[in-house]
């Protein structure tokens, strides 16, 4: 078998290979509005793996993008996406539930990231909600109102702040 033949097979499984829809909803054109741009469900944890293919889509409408701000906590360990041109910038401990993306014009999108263990119903009702003109609502009750279950009880918190619990001298009854 001549070398050049098993080269042509991978190239061709590669490039035939089903890809996945991008689970991606965006408000329509407008004035923005509300907390969040519209709604990203990646398939994994693994950032730099999910970014071309929603980099690619949000270029339409910012140009390319040359930095996305994420919650670290939400995703794997993050290195710089060598393959990328993109920077990767962690956003502060209270942004949940969000990246920030950004174009080389300084346009920005805010996309509610929903977990990607989310059910088919909860995950796809809540980018959705979130791809609705005039909605408003925080991230964590986007997530909360379509039904996505967070395991992160810090989330539970309307203001997304963590409040010190009061230490008393006796039990609670």
């Amino acid at each position: 078998m001549p070398s050049g033949s098993h080269t042509d097979t991978a190239q061709q499984t590669s490039v035939n290979a089903p890809r996945l829809p991008l689970r991606l909803r965006l408000k329509p054109k407008a004035p923005p509005t509300g907390y969040v741009d519209g709604g990203w469900w990646p398939r994994s944890r693994e950032l730099a793996d999910e970014l071309t293919a929603l980099t690619d889509v949000l270029a339409f409408r910012l140009g390319p993008v040359v930095r996305v701000a994420f919650s670290p906590a939400e995703w794997n360990p993050v290195d710089e996406a060598d393959d990328l041109p993109i920077r990767l910038k962690p956003l502060c401990s209270q942004e949940k539930n969000i990246v920030r993306v950004s174009g080389s014009d300084g346009r920005q999108i805010t996309l509610l990231v929903v977990p990607p263990e989310a059910t088919d119903e909860a995950g796809h009702a809540a980018i959705m909600r979130a791809a609705r003109r005039a909605n408003a609502d925080e991230p964590a009750d986007i997530l909360a109102a379509s039904g996505v279950v967070l395991a992160d009880a810090r989330r539970k918190n309307k203001r997304h702040v963590l409040r010190p619990r009061l230490r008393t001298r006796h039990p609670q009854r």
